[in-house]
């Protein structure tokens, strides 16, 4: 089974840990990418961080609105 939900973050993100517990709360099976080190990835997401891609695509990023969430995954299907 794939992830379909990968988180951007970095360490001592307030907006990462909020982030991150509204996905808890989603239930849906998640990754996280700690962007801090990895040169591309900071220059891709530095300023706009944490964000949420859904099925590879950006859904979102500061926060994580969860109503729009929950409706994106039941309407969207994997890959």
């Amino acid at each position: 089974m794939t992830t379909r939900l990968t988180l951007y973050t970095r360490p001592g993100c307030h907006l990462c840990d909020e982030a991150k517990t509204v996905l808890d709360r989603v239930g849906e099976p998640w990754e996280e990418v700690d962007i801090e080190g990895d040169e591309e990835l900071e220059e891709e997401y530095g300023f706009r961080i944490p964000v949420l891609l859904l099925d590879g695509k950006e859904h979102g990023y500061w926060r994580v609105e969860e109503e729009r969430l929950r409706r994106d995954l039941s309407l969207s299907s994997p890959g």
